[in-house]
């Protein structure tokens, strides 16, 4: 092997295990997602079944609850129980740095601060006094996770949100450039992100009202809300994905189509960062669509489920609104199986698992 060879090697595997790190983070909440995109698709004022006192859980369950478990989770990969207290610590202070729920500031210092603590506990366990350890380990975590706080509250919390500010102004310009279709690159990662409603109802939504007043119609209102690109990026999951996305994946897919809670796809793309060239593709692939049947919405739709957009669609554009969220769904679902091998590679982990399990159960005959 040449050593251009082994680099790029090197190369693929560091994402690799950055991805695996992202996932072991994100999967093992996926239920506490699944139960917020319920508890919102059904009780908000424009849900199945608005209910006032119920709507209240939604608002902290996305700005506390999710990234709290994803700070948590993210710190006790790094040091168990203890890197996930002060994982958690550190995570309020970029969630009270910021509007916007903070799930990036979290997976930034959520591990960042486990691993300091880490380092810590190395160099000063074994200068311990006897009969202090619980005193210095409290402390110690206290000390750090409150420092940590302070931190994620003065510097990482400002720097995601003006990635976030960053983003809006690219998609506008991107808009004043007349190049819709290439607004995806920007706005699928910038969703993912959980910036989709800052992006939503920051840009495109303005754009889109001066639009209808203009025109009658916007197609800046299905810029970010089309089901398509989440849709068939669930269902590439469902049918190629890693064990626990084919489990949860259908519920997911009613959550999102039917209930127009996108958010309930984003982990599975951070817990595989390259799914985002199947929401990007079917982004622009949708808009190029609405583009080419010329259709808008009178208002966003909230939320984008399917039913919202129908309801908000003029006359006569039903179709053609129907047709892009459609050619959105068939590409993202085409590139994302395409990127998860058709489940190539989970068969044959599955497959050697169960043969690895049989031999052990062999030996244990004998």
């Amino acid at each position: 092997m040449s050593t251009e060879q082994g680099r790029l090697v090197s190369v693929r595997s560091g994402v690799q295990r950055f991805g695996g790190f992202l996932a072991s983070m994100v999967m093992p909440n996926i239920g506490a997602f699944i139960a917020w995109g319920l508890i919102t698709a059904l009780f908000i004022p424009d849900g199945w079944w608005p209910n006032e006192q119920m709507a209240e859980l939604v608002g902290p369950m996305i700005t506390f609850l999710l990234p709290l478990l994803i700070g948590y989770t993210g710190g006790y990969l790094i040091y168990d129980k203890r890197g996930g207290v002060v994982g958690a610590i550190a995570t309020v202070g970029v969630i009270v740095s910021a509007d916007i729920p903070m799930f990036l500031g979290a997976m930034v210092v959520g591990p960042l601060a486990a691993y300091l603590l880490k380092k810590f506990d190395k160099l000063v366990q074994p200068r311990t006094p006897s009969g202090f350890e619980m005193l210095v380990n409290n402390f110690s975590a206290g000390i750090l996770g409150g420092v940590m706080a302070i931190i994620g509250l003065f510097a990482i919390g400002p720097v995601v949100t003006t990635v976030a500010g960053w983003l809006g102004r690219g998609v506008q310009f991107l808009i004043d450039m007349s190049l819709l279709p290439v607004v995806s690159i920007l706005v699928e990662p910038a969703k993912v992100l959980f910036l989709n409603n800052a992006i939503n109802h920051g840009v495109l939504g303005p754009l889109g009202v001066a639009r209808v007043a203009e025109q009658g119609k916007a197609i800046e209102f299905l810029i970010e809300t089309s089901p398509g690109p989440g849709l068939g990026i669930l269902l590439a999951c469902m049918l190629f994905g890693p064990k626990l996305s084919r489990a949860t994946a259908p519920g997911a897919i009613i959550i999102h189509f039917f209930g127009g809670i996108h958010e309930i796809y984003f982990p599975y793309i951070l817990a595989q960062p390259k799914l985002i060239l199947a929401a990007i593709a079917g982004g622009m692939s949708g808009i190029t669509t609405f583009l080419i049947f010329d259709v808008g919405l009178l208002a966003t739709p909230a939320p984008g489920s399917i039913f919202a957009l129908m309801a908000v669609a003029p006359r006569g554009d039903h179709l053609g609104v129907l047709a892009g969220v459609a050619v959105g769904t068939i590409a993202s679902f085409v590139v994302a199986s395409f990127l998860l091998g058709f489940g190539r590679a989970e068969r044959k982990a599955e497959r050697e698992a169960a043969q690895a399990a049989e031999q052990a159960g062999a030996g244990k005959g004998e």
